[in-house]
């Protein structure tokens, strides 16, 4: 049996949470570019759980910028979709299935652009999701008459002009922008980008009025991981549970965060989902969250990678089931990482929750988030996660951080590469692995001179921006964990540190 509309009725399963009959007749309330897992998984999950509890009440127009062939999962489901969410939460694992039925249409843009033109005149809508991948956000050299434009701000700035004509420029009908493409200030780069565009397309003064000032671009920062389809055995299992087959089903780890920086009493109104979930924060500044998610989540991995691949752990969950490497990562975050990034706006109670959640993220047994992905690009991913912590410790500090040498010290371990056809590889416990590191050649050089290895690596302003050398006692503090780590291995060299430095938890 086909997931549908029709055979909504014919669920009988206890384990899945269905939507209320007269969802359907919900208006729409959202435009949506896009109709990738991270927009169904976070955005569109938290609209569905406000409609579930009567607070948002309305559904999403999803437009889709390729046009299928043959039938649509969409078009065949009626939009609805099984969300099932998998991990570990407060220590303990989730395993929760919900029918989502917050899609109401997908359109496509090369083929329904009227009909997307069309709901433009809807006096129901109220904001506008968007998830295009990084390169989306981009400016063009669109034509509003474009049928449809061929980018996202292209075609987003048609719809708020047939909007803001269809309404004779009436301002309470503006949008609020929510785009969740992770680069840096999401929402004013778009902005910036739409009034390129309308002077560009010689549009009139008071719709570029219109579109400043009746409409909110709020920047946004988005986490969650959502793997998307499941395992084709997982999934056949899934749907003997629940009794339905299920082409649109994903999956998605039980934290959530959706940061949206406004201070609007107009935008708090128009977003009335916001308080279905403590994952959705609107805030004045969604800097804090930034910080704690890049230095706390990203920089924690960069920092544990290496000593995971050398300790033979091909997988972030495997290593989080080994007791000294769990003790590990839980000092790195509290001890040090944490402590660096304490300031006026995040305090020891964001620090402590945000780690409490990464220990579940990381230690999710239905996620295989394998570590030589992470390894990816590892020398900018060091300088551009953790490096600038170096500062932000030794500013309240006079010890080097003993977490952070050990992690660097591994790191460097790693880039004593051999070449091979032109590539450098590294031989792990778990098998090789093929560098993909803009970096490895000039490691690999000063690896040539092991015992000057650590003062010309840290001391390389062109690899981390200055000199890491200037910070008392890091240097040998890292030479120090090299040489344990080469000579008792990563686990043991893990345990001493543990020992000299336990963790509260």
């Amino acid at each position: 049996m086909l997931l549908s509309r029709e055979n909504l009725e014919k669920i009988t399963s206890a384990d899945v949470q269905l939507p209320a009959a007269d969802s359907f007749a919900l208006p729409e309330r959202v435009l949506q570019f896009g109709t990738g897992v991270l927009l169904r998984g976070l955005p569109d999950y938290y609209v569905d759980q406000a409609n579930k509890q009567g607070l948002f009440n309305g559904r999403i127009l999803v437009v889709k910028s390729t046009s299928s062939s043959g039938a649509d999962a969409f078009e065949q489901q009626d939009g609805l979709y099984t969300l099932c969410i998998k991990g570990k939460k407060d220590g303990q694992e989730v395993v929760q299935y919900t029918l989502n039925n917050a899609i109401s249409r997908v359109l496509s843009a090369s083929t329904d652009w009227s009909s997307i033109l069309e709901a433009a005149k809807n006096p129901d809508l109220q904001a506008v999701f968007s998830n295009t991948t990084e390169v989306g956000i981009v400016m063009s050299n669109d034509q509003l008459t474009d049928a449809p434009p061929a980018s996202f701000p292209g075609k987003l700035l048609a719809f708020l002009y047939e909007r803001y004509g269809y309404f004779k420029g009436d301002p309470e009908k503006g949008l609020v922008i929510l785009p969740t493409e992770l680069i840096s200030d999401n929402a004013q780069k778009l902005k910036k980008i739409l009034l390129s565009l309308a002077a560009q397309n010689n549009l009139e003064t008071a719709f570029v009025v219109w579109l400043e000032e009746a409409n909110d671009f709020c920047n946004t920062l988005v986490d969650r991981i959502v793997p998307g389809r499941l395992p084709a055995a997982e999934q056949a299992a899934t749907e003997a549970l629940l009794g339905y087959q299920d082409e649109l089903m994903i999956m998605a780890e039980p934290f959530s965060l959706w940061a949206i920086e406004t201070d609007s009493a107009r935008v708090r109104e128009k977003l009335s989902f916001a308080p279905v979930d403590a994952g959705i924060v609107l805030v004045p500044s969604i800097d804090k969250f930034k910080e704690i998610k890049l230095r706390l989540l990203n920089g924690t991995h960069t920092l544990s990678c290496a000593a995971a691949l050398w300790s033979g752990f091909s997988t972030v969950k495997e290593a989080m089931n080994n007791s000294t490497f769990k003790q590990f990562v839980r000092g790195l975050m509290q001890q040090e990482i944490g402590k660096a990034i304490l300031d006026p706006y995040i305090e020891q109670q964001d620090v402590d929750a945000f780690s409490s959640s990464v220990i579940d993220r990381f230690s999710n047994p239905f996620l295989d988030h394998r570590w030589e992905n992470i390894a990816l690009n590892f020398t900018s991913k060091m300088n551009m996660r953790n490096i600038a912590l170096l500062d932000k410790w030794y500013s309240k500090n006079l010890v080097p951080p003993q977490h952070f040498a050990l992690g660097f010290a591994a790191y460097l371990k790693f880039m004593d590469t051999q070449q091979a056809d032109g590539k450098y590889v590294q031989q792990l416990p778990a098998g090789s692995v093929t560098l993909q590191d803009e970096f490895a050649p000039q490691l690999q050089e000063y690896w040539k001179e092991p015992n000057s290895l650590v003062q010309h690596a840290l001391s390389d302003e062109s690899l981390w921006g200055k000199d890491l050398t200037k910070y008392p006692e890091f240097a040998s503090t890292v030479q120090h964990y090299l040489d344990e780590i080469n000579a008792s291995g990563v686990l043991k060299t893990m345990e001493k540190l543990n020992t000299a430095w336990p963790v509260e938890y």
